[in-house]
Order: C-alpha cells, then sequence, then structure tokens
C-alpha cells in the first residue's frame, strides 16, 4: 500500500468499546464528508483507493466496524447488528464534527445506511449503495453464510489470494497485483498466521442456509423509500449473486431519479476504482 495519507481516529463506543476509523482529507472541504461503510467481514482497508480519491475535496471518514480490522472485538456477540454498528458510526461522526455527510455503503454497509434514512435522515446529503437493496437474493446470502463459517489459516499471502480468486466467481481482468492486494484487506498476520480479519462470533449473526430457504429473510422497501427526496446511486456487479437486475429495476420505480450502472466483470461487490462506479458515486455526491 502507498504512503499512509490518512489520518487514526480511536474512539469509545457507547457500551465502552475502543473502535478505530481512518479520517482522509481536509478538515474544511468543499463539501459534505462521506461516511464509508463495508460489507460485513470487511474494514476501512476496503476504502483506500477510493477514499483518497474523494480526499482531494472533502473529508473521508471510513470506520473499522467493532469486531473488525483494527477495532476491538465485543465481548457480547449479540452486539454485531446494524443498528448497533449505526450507533458506533454515529458516535465517530459526533466524535469527529461532522454533521451532515453523505455514505457510501458497501453490502451490510447499505443497509445500515437504510438504518440512517430511517432515523436521522436530516443528516444526509447522499447515499451510494454498493451491490445491495432491499431484497437481497438467497443464493448470495448462502454463499456469504459459507464464507464466513470458514476460518481457514494460510502459510503465505500467495495462498490467500489464490483462494480468493478461486471463490470469488464472477470476477475477471485482475492482475495478479490487484488479487494480492484483495486479500491483505481482508486478511491480517497474527502469530506467524494469516487468518481472517474479523472476529469469528460474527458468523453466530447470520442466518444458516435453511433460514435462508425458508423465505423469512425481511424485505427493507419501506427502510429503501426513506431515501425520498435524497440523491442516490446504486452499483451492481454485473454476477452478483446478491443483488439481482430485477431488484434494481423495482429500486427505480420506487426512487425518483436513482442514478444506476452495472460494472462489467464483476460480482458481490464491486471494488468502487472502476469507470462506472466512479461516475454513479460523482454524480450522487456532486463532484
Amino acid at each position: 500500500m502507498s504512503q499512509q495519507n490518512w489520518r487514526n481516529i480511536y474512539f469509545t463506543s457507547d457500551d465502552g468499546l475502543r473502535l478505530y476509523a481512518r479520517d482522509y482529507g481536509p478538515f474544511d472541504g468543499k463539501y459534505p464528508a462521506v461516511l464509508c461503510l463495508a460489507g460485513l467481514t470487511r474494514n476501512s482497508k476496503d476504502f483506500h483507493h477510493v477514499a483518497s480519491r474523494l480526499a482531494l475535496s472533502r473529508r473521508v471518514i471510513v470506520p473499522d466496524y467493532r469486531g473488525r480490522g483494527l477495532s476491538e472485538y465485543a465481548s457480547d456477540w449479540q452486539t454485531y447488528q446494524p443498528h448497533i454498528e449505526m450507533a458506533d458510526a454515529l458516535k465517530l461522526l459526533d466524535h469527529s464534527g461532522i454533521d451532515k455527510f453523505s455514505v457510501i455503503g458497501t453490502s451490510r454497509g447499505g443497509l445500515i445506511s437504510m438504518v440512517m434514512g430511517q432515523t436521522i435522515k436530516d443528516r444526509l446529503a447522499g447515499v451510494v449503495l454498493n451491490d445491495i437493496g432491499p431484497k437481497l437474493d438467497d443464493d448470495g446470502l448462502i454463499r456469504i453464510a459459507d464464507a464466513i463459517a470458514k476460518r481457514t489459516e494460510h502459510k503465505d499471502w500467495r495462498e490467500v489470494a489464490d483462494s480468493l480468486k478461486d471463490y470469488s466467481i464472477g470476477f475477471s481482468g485482475l492482475s495478479d497485483a490487484n488479487w494480492l492486494e484483495f486479500a491483505q484487506n481482508l486478511y491480517r498476520e497474527k502469530d506467524g498466521k494469516i487468518e481472517a480479519d474479523y472476529d469469528a462470533n460474527l458468523m453466530k449473526t447470520f442466518p444458516d442456509a435453511d433460514f435462508i430457504r425458508s423465505g423469512r429473510i425481511p424485505q427493507a422497501w419501506d427502510m429503501f423509500e426513506s431515501f425520498a427526496g435524497l440523491p442516490v446511486g446504486v452499483i451492481r456487479g454485473q454476477h452478483s449473486d446478491l443483488l439481482s437486475s430485477e431488484t434494481v429495476e423495482k429500486m427505480k420505480q420506487t426512487h425518483e431519479g436513482l442514478i444506476t450502472t452495472t460494472v462489467p466483470n464483476r460480482a458481490h461487490v464491486p471494488f468502487l476504482d472502476e469507470p462506472e462506479s466512479v461516475e454513479v458515486i460523482d454524480k450522487v455526491l456532486g463532484c
């Protein structure tokens, strides 16, 4: 990774956890700050490229959720829930002196942004949803459930990159360096081993395949509708197994002026540095 161009933030959650975030860009940017919220098992490293680009003109805050990355793991795994992760993010924003902000939410982060739409809409300036919507497809949920249940340890970084390449069906056009960077974003070295960079207890909060197939996963159209009147964009990977093109079409009918794109050669989730992703982000944020 390139030379560090962010400030480290540590703050304390309402229940006493020491949490971490990256703080990019000027304190007095021309535009509202941007809050980047990662996927279920991911962390602040996921947004380095998009945050570095946006930080030329605005402040960008990128947290590690509790139990991920450099944030403390929770003693109570039941606190690994979107509404609590949202409360942590708001604590971070208040700690950082930020009132109005836009959100880029990848997968889990997009769900958290929808909770924000229902609870603190007046603070939102715009929202970008990265491969997430009000209806989630069973195939993608089952794949994620299988993935987080596995805690395979690897002997070297090349092995990690190769395993990600085998797992990431629907992605193409990436160099070996890209796969290695992807691996280093998701894993960490600890005690001479390379392991996933999140609390294994996270799997306890995710529905299993039988529950997913039962049809009891709730849809969130009322939460998505809370974005009415805000600039909103949806980025979908061409081969996504979590967000269908049919759901995106219904989202367009639900939200007037919704900005959408499909990123070729990507599945769940696009990296946000693709030209199609950059265009949607810039339109929503008013770059």
